[in-house]
């Protein structure tokens, strides 16, 4: 159930803003503030059209109550207990609905202080605490919800110190909040989010809510009957950002049905528990594993074993959630590793492609399994409680306490059958048919239970937190993939120790370590660490750190590692021992400060399995975001007609034109010879592909391609060391390109004269990649025709929007384009937008072409001003998706037509059929996994922009008379 709370700041002026919020949050039961309207005047019709049933106590000044819903409404009171002679607005009423009894409040604001409004704000405070006295232990569950106008801790606004006379932040308000909530109720949001700073109220002015300058004023209060019900809650900020909202955005909470706390609870104790058998079937059994596995394998592609075998990764979030389609796991605290099993051997190895020779019992244990396999899981040493103990990892080997166990979750490869591309609910399946019974080894069970509950029962049984997995999501090996998420009970990070430190006087080894994260190749210093440590433990610590020692800082910008802090305001005489950045190890921390420091950083061990060079700093992503954008993932495999587009294959090209066991070669093409190095380079770490595999791409597109790069002046955007690394644009190629090449003077509007390359075959292709052009950039227009374009553009270019907005503009732009009889042709851009190209056969100048898109983008941002901007400056569009028509300008350059893209998963920006163009497609449908195939089978449906294009004269005319 959801049950939302909404101080909508007059409904009648704001009903189109209630209506559309309702109709896209679609919560049970709403209650609302600060109706400012009448009690004949309340839109009762209106909301009663959209599924909504009312009760409610208006008001003409500013007060006024309501409670909606979408079920019976009992009305049980339309005031609090108790009279008052001053400021006596409608604030309070109450019903029963759906077995549950909702209070809907609006507390006074009580400004200023001190004055008789704040003092009557009391007064009122006190009656409803009286009243909350009687609702606290009833048998009924009771909800205690709306505006209260406190902020109850320092957490509850974005700057505490500006409010401390104010009537919302007074002691005397926040002690009558707190001596409400001490009856026994609990406060959802600070539940759920015990540290987190969640504001529900942006001011009008100065900006507030572009600065997230926000206040929490709007509450839930739960008895005792129904707080262990309470799953989620979220305040829908965005709907504050709209055109005329409220100043407050709404606010939600989900009940869960009462009976899957104990659901999760019992997965969680089953998880950790040494009882073989657990009472609750994980989601496998319910569904593919009742399938035959033979007719799952049978689909399962054949092929050797993966050759570049890398984890797939799961993103951080920074809450747990519940959403259909995903399984739960624990997350397991120790060393992720990929077993490789062949011929009774196998042999475990790390994320960083280290082999685990120190944990030989889990090795023995796998080559005596009888199959040939590749499997995913986690190495760890499990306590008495069933729970593993990441500091006993790292001694395992020496001490041999507790027992080691390898968890296995996933399955890569059986048997010569590639898997990585079944469900995940089908790989595990497989798996759980063929996993040996052996303590040593263990399936890690993924459960259909509610997420939220799931992940705190891990919180009270004191595990590091739980994974939540798409149940139809494939193996992404090496990708940071959003169809895997991880949601941490305490927030860990890994660190590199640049040096340890050691206070004047003090006989320990060590004091602190001064520790860091990469940030664009260097090493940036966080912080220090002063605890989590024993004595043996320092000493083991200092054998390693001895060999590292060095003069020399590591860190790009040398720290004052004794610098005082507001929680120690003196100097200790803290001197640093530099060290070589070589030992990763990982903390527990509260929080990054806003300067970029850990704060209450503890010590939790030596991290043997990670590369230092790929220690970043890990930041939790939305939650819901995140969420929603792994929801709109196709099954991409298996929607695609060619089943060759699997994106984690490794690329078999068709005639591949450089050799595959050199690193450098020379090859002529169009007669001109061309030097390809350095070709094992990997140019998508998270992919493990490789500069050959650029190559060969674009050696097989290059007939499709080229269509729409000869004759064309090219801006070079250079990516030398990958999609990671530096890049740079090149466009004055003068005394730099080969004979065999073509080139432009040209001679900017800046007055800068230049040469540009001019594509004119393959060779001119495959040159620019060769300088690590991972993506091509031709111009608009031809060396014949430079002022006139062949084509005008629209790209769509969203901000803070999902895919499927942008398949909602694009669609837009082609119903205005049909309007006026012209035809137009999309492709997706192989990052976050789309393209959207009309044919003008060089027939105009850039200006006209300009001209024309304006227009185009102005009709649509009239059908959608709600998520698109014509705002040039990204900090003016509010957030909103930019209709680009000033890209119609000489020198300016988009990613061309089947130009790779630098970014993961290797993308590829594809021509689209219009009738592709729906939700659900998304970036990374196109890549250069698949593209060929798929070209092979559609041609090139990018042939019409090329045309002979459209009459502009005639078609603006035909526009001025439709949208006249």
């Amino acid at each position: 159930m959801k049950i939302a709370t909404y101080n909508i700041n007059n409904i009648n002026s704001r009903l189109d803003v209630l209506l559309r919020w309702l109709d896209e949050a679609k919560p049970d039961i709403v209650c609302l503030q600060e109706l400012k309207c009448e009690q004949n005047k309340f839109p009762e019709s209106k909301l009663k059209a959209a599924g909504y049933n009312a009760v409610w106590q208006g008001q003409k000044s500013w007060n006024g109550v309501a409670i909606l819903a979408k079920s019976e409404i009992k009305e049980l009171r339309n005031d609090l207990p108790g009279e008052d002679e001053e400021y006596t607005h409608s604030r309070y009423i109450e019903a029963f609905i759906d077995g549950i009894v909702i209070g809907c409040i609006y507390l006074p604001n009580g400004n200023p202080w001190p004055g008789p409004k704040f003092d009557y704000k009391l007064r009122w405070f006190k009656r409803l605490t009286d009243h909350a006295e009687n609702l606290v232990n009833r048998e009924l569950p009771v909800i205690l919800i709306g505006d209260y106008n406190v902020m109850p801790t320092d957490l509850d606004t974005y700057k505490p110190e500006k409010y401390i006379n104010n009537a919302l932040f007074r002691p005397e308000s926040k002690k009558a909040y707190k001596n409400l909530v001490d009856q026994g109720w609990t406060d959802a949001i600070r539940n759920l989010y015990p540290s987190e700073r969640i504001y529900t109220f942006w001011d009008y002015m100065r900006g507030a809510y572009g600065r997230n300058a926000g206040l929490r004023l709007d509450h839930f209060l739960l008895n005792k009957k129904i707080a262990k019900r309470l799953s989620a809650a979220q305040v829908d900020k965005h709907v504050r950002g709209w055109e005329h909202a409220s100043d407050h955005a709404p606010v939600w909470i989900e009940l869960a049905d009462p009976d899957h706390a104990e659901k999760s609870k019992k997965a969680i104790t089953d998880t950790t528990a040494n009882s073989p058998m657990p009472a609750i079937k994980p989601e496998t059994k319910r569904s593919a594993a009742m399938q035959d596995v033979e007719t799952i394998l049978a689909r399962a592609p054949k092929g050797k074993v993966p050759s570049k075998l890398q984890p797939m990764k799961a993103t951080l979030v920074r809450e747990p959630f519940n959403d259909p389609g995903w399984l739960y796991e624990i997350k397991w605290d120790g060393y992720r590793a990929l077993a490789v099993i062949q011929d009774n051997q196998a042999e475990l190895i790390s994320r960083n492609s280290i082999s685990f020779d120190q944990f030989r019992p889990i090795a023995e244990a796998l080559g005596q399994w009888n199959v040939n396999a590749v499997i995913d899981g986690e190495i760890v040493v499990l306590g008495e409680d069933g729970k593993s103990d990441f500091s006993a990892i790292q001694n395992w080997q020496r001490r041999k306490d507790g027992q080691l166990v390898y968890n296995v979750f996933d399955i890569l490869w059986l048997e010569g059958r590639d898997l990585r591309d079944l469900p995940l609910t089908e790989r595990k399946a497989v798996l759980e048919t063929i996993l040996p019974t052996d303590e040593t080894i263990r399936l890690s069970k993924a459960f259909n239970v509610d997420g939220i509950e799931f992940f705190h029962a891990a919180e009270k049984a004191g595990i590091e937190g739980i994974m939540a997995k798409k149940a139809d999501s494939t193996y992404t090996a090496g990708d940071r993939s959003k169809e895997w998420l991880k949601v941490k009970v305490e927030r860990r990070q890994e660190v590199v120790i640049g040096a340890f430190t050691r206070n004047a006087g003090t006989e320990k080894l060590f004091s602190a370590l001064a520790i860091g994260v990469y940030e664009k190749g260097v090493l940036r210093y966080i912080g220090k660490v002063g605890t989590g440590w024993s004595e043996k433990k320092q000493k083991e610590m200092m054998s390693e750190f001895e060999p590292l020692i060095t003069d020399i800082c590591p860190f790009d910008v040398e720290p004052d590692v004794d610098e005082p802090s507001q929680f120690r305001p003196r100097r200790l005489g803290a001197k640093p021992f530099w060290l070589k950045p070589q030992l990763v190890c990982e903390v527990n921390i509260a929080e990054i400060t806003s300067d970029g420091k850990v704060r209450q950083a503890s010590f939790k061990g030596m991290r043997k399995d990670k590369d230092p060079k790929d220690v970043v700093l890990e930041v939790p992503a939305d939650t819901t975001e995140t969420v929603a954008k792994a929801d709109e993932m196709l099954e991409q495999v298996r929607t695609e007609p060619n089943p060759t587009n699997a994106m984690n294959k490794d690329i078999q090209p068709e005639a591949s034109f450089l050799d595959p066991e050199k690193d450098s070669q020379t090859v002529k093409v169009n007669g001109c010879p061309l030097t390809f190095n350095h070709l094992s380079k990997v140019y998508w770490p998270e992919d493990g592909i490789t500069k050959r595999d650029m190559f060969n791409y674009y050696d097989q597109v290059a007939e499709y391609m080229m269509p729409y790069l000869k004759d064309r002046p090219m801006s070079l955007n250079r990516f030398p060391n990958g999609i990671h690394g530096p890049s740079f644009y090149q466009k004055n190629v003068k005394d730099k390109v080969p004979d065999c090449m073509a080139t432009m003077p040209h001679t900017n509007d800046k007055g800068e004269a230049k040469e540009y390359l001019v594509a004119t075959n393959k060779a001119s292709l495959l040159w620019m990649a060769s300088l690590g052009c991972i993506e091509i950039n031709p111009w608009f227009s031809r060396v014949q025709s430079p002022d006139n374009p062949d084509f005008c553009i629209i790209d769509l270019d969203p901000d803070k929007q999902h895919f499927d907005q942008v398949i909602s503009a694009a669609l837009e732009v082609k119903k205005v384009l049909d309007a006026i009889g012209v035809k137009a042709y999309p492709k997706t851009s192989g990052s976050t937008g789309m393209h959207i190209y009309i044919p003008l056969g060089a027939k105009y100048t850039y200006d006209q072409s300009q001209m024309f898109a304006k227009i185009i983008v102005t009709l649509v941002h009239k059908q959608i001003p709600e998520f698109t901007s014509l705002e040039r400056m990204i900090k003016n569009r509010g957030g909103k998706m930019y209709l680009d028509f000033l890209q119609n300008r000489p020198d300016a350059t988009i990613a061309g037509v089947y130009s790779l893209r630098p970014k993961p998963g290797a993308t590829v920006s594809m021509p689209l059929a219009w009738d592709e163009v729906k939700p659900g497609l998304t970036m990374r449908h196109f890549t250069i996994h698949n593209s060929i195939a798929r070209l092979n089978e559609t041609g090139d449906l990018f042939k019409g922009v090329l045309g002979e294009g459209i009459d502009l004269s005639k078609t603006i005319k035909k526009a001025q008379e439709i949208f006249r």
